[in-house]
């Protein structure tokens, strides 16, 4: 145990007053700048399960999400966030690290947060004396630092300077929140080894040694990470994984209830997203719902005459409008331009989302061309993050509201490239020499870039994703380009341009494709592209016969018919099976 003495209790009343503080609003999107909400007034519980670490997903975090909707609640062993270190019935052996993985914006930090609230108000894990959350994205802040544990804890919690390791035993709980966003190198094979509080290393080193057991080895760690990175920690560190699996049916209704306080309006907004299944689906991710919640409440409350989002493009073009509307209500800076910024943040969103980064700091921006003042401008699509307490280690971070945003800011950037300055950004990755560049500028000058040609080129780019991260982009892509959104965004729109004959040549691509490629991932995202584009001539019917697999084989292949008036086009896919018998469903 860690061994603490406090001078008073009044040390420790304080500690779990801060904490208190700090955690008792939820902010989704602006309300830190505007009215936050209080967390236990809308909370609403998430369905966690008991998971097993087995292999990392490579699919998309919006197909896993499809997936899970799917999967038959028998199949999982659904546990309380407060319960995560007890052990179930049957579980002898203690549990002192645990991983919780989820994918972006499911509610893992939410949780994190609900946890330490109960904890702070004396409702759950009293036998707790100590939490330190201590998220990864402002620890990467200190990547460069040299500091003990204790003089980590200081920084962040300056109460701890009143706390000496003394004689008394205090259970001590560390929180580790968004291990996909660490930009730290943690070596788990390295030979560093500490196992005194007060003897001083780089942060690396320090949460290596503490998630291993060398340092404070009776302490509580908890690690909550996107699927990708979950395997960043060795599975024998790791005692317990958990997944935050979002809302399930009930709770997604029940959010919406909470969520806006005109009951009429809750039942509309419910009734409408219930009437798109792919809408729907991404309901699971709580802060699709918010966002669905505002976009929606906005256009029913005001009865405005534009129809009402019925895709994922739709209902993401329709939120940015609704910032970029607050933006002007505020009168925030109008000398910053709604394309000049939108294309700035598009280009970062852009940037980063190739190279698979959800945070980014002040020197990001600035590649970019974007002034920090000026980031917060647009604060309800780029979140600002600062803490002022920080001491030393003053900095600021950046993020997106969620990876969806980014992928929609990112789509849009790419897509106003190209129809407002004849530019196909993906032409400019990985350009290196002068050469490529003149003669990339004379080919712009001298012919139009076809929006058939940048779509081809990002099915491709799509299609030769490993883990599937341009999935998501390339629907926000392919549905900008229909004429709607183009009366959507004639504000941002320079040049009008005719997209019926590019996007007819990419509904046919995308069909070609389909039937080429022998990925079921890849190929229903393009089928949800089709649907993005309008397309509805392709009707998706997964058969009911399954051919079994030989017995200890963990594959089975499944006909999946797609039909049209002029197609009868069947596409196998080959499913890996966590059991042999299991029925499939795509």
């Amino acid at each position: 145990m860690w061994y603490l003495n406090f001078s008073s209790h009044e040390v420790l009343n304080t500690f779990r007053s801060n904490l208190m503080k700090k955690f008792e609003c939820l902010y989704e999107g602006t309300a830190k700048q505007g009215n936050p909400t209080l967390l236990n007034e809308i909370y609403t519980e998430l369905y966690i399960t008991e998971s097993e670490s087995g292999e990392i997903s490579n699919e998309h975090e919006v197909r896993q999400i499809e997936t899970q909707s799917r999967r038959a609640a028998t199949e999982d062993t659904p546990i309380k966030c407060s319960d995560i270190f007890r052990a179930l019935p049957g579980q002898d052996k203690p549990i002192s690290t645990v991983l919780t993985k989820g994918v972006a914006g499911i509610g893992k930090t939410v949780s994190v947060q609900k946890f330490i609230l109960d904890w702070a108000e004396e409702k759950e894990n009293q036998d707790v004396q100590l939490i330190f959350p201590l998220p990864f994205r402002e620890l990467n802040l200190m990547k460069d630092k040299t500091l003990s544990l204790s003089d980590l804890l200081q920084v962040f919690f300056p109460e701890t300077k009143e706390m000496k390791i003394y004689s008394e035993r205090y259970k001590v709980l560390f929180i580790f929140d968004g291990l996909d966003e660490c930009r730290l190198s943690l070596d788990f094979q390295s030979d560093v080894r500490l196992c005194d509080v007060s003897e001083s290393a780089s942060v690396d080193v320090l949460l290596t040694n503490l998630i291993v057991g060398n340092l404070l080895p009776s302490a509580l760690i908890w690690i909550t990470s996107r699927p990708a990175a979950a395997d960043l920690v060795p599975s024998e560190c790791v005692h317990r994984v958990t997944e935050v699996r979002g809302f399930n049916e009930p709770q997604k209704e029940e959010y919406f209830r909470k969520r806006i306080s005109d009951q009429r309006f809750a039942k509309k907004i419910i009734k409408h997203l219930k009437s798109s299944r792919s809408l729907f689906i991404m309901c699971h991710i709580p802060v699709f719902c918010w966002i669905s919640a505002a976009v929606l409440e906005k256009m029913l409350s005001r009865a405005e005459s534009g129809e009402i989002p019925k895709t994922l493009t739709q209902m993401y073009t329709h939120f940015l409008i609704l910032q970029t509307n607050i933006k002007h209500e505020k009168d925030y800076e109008k000398n910053v331009t709604d394309e000049d910024m939108i294309l700035k943040l598009g280009k970062l969103a852009f940037q980063q989302l190739v190279k698979g980064n959800v945070i980014f700091y002040e020197e990001d921006l600035r590649e970019c061309g974007i002034d920090v003042t000026e980031a917060s401008v647009y604060s309800g699509l780029c979140t600002q993050i600062f803490r002022e307490e920080f001491g030393l280690y003053q900095g600021k971070v950046f993020c997106f509201v969620h990876l969806s945003i980014q992928e929609h800011l990112a789509a849009l950037y790419v897509h106003l490239s190209c129809t407002n300055h004849n530019r196909n950004v993906f032409d400019q990755i990985n350009k290196l020499s002068l050469r490529s560049k003149v003669r990339d500028l004379f080919r712009q000058n001298s012919s139009d870039v076809s929006l058939f040609a940048l779509h081809q080129r990002a099915v491709n780019e799509a299609l030769q994703s490993k883990n599937g991260h341009l999935d998501l982009f390339l629907r926000f892509l392919l549905g900008l380009s229909l004429k709607s959104h183009q009366i959507l965004l004639q504000g941002l729109m320079k040049q009008k341009r005719s997209s019926s004959d590019s996007n007819e040549k990419t509904v046919e691509y995308i069909k070609k494709k389909i039937r080429t490629i022998d990925s079921p991932e890849k190929s229903i995202n393009l089928f949800h592209c089709l649907n993005e584009l309008g397309d509805h001539s392709l009707e998706f019917n997964p058969l009911e016969s399954v051919e079994a697999p030989a017995p200890g084989l963990q594959t089975a292949t499944k006909t999946v018919a797609f039909a049209n008036k002029n197609i009868d086009l069947q596409v196998k896919f080959l499913l890996r099976l966590p059991l042999a018998t299991r029925e499939i469903d795509i």
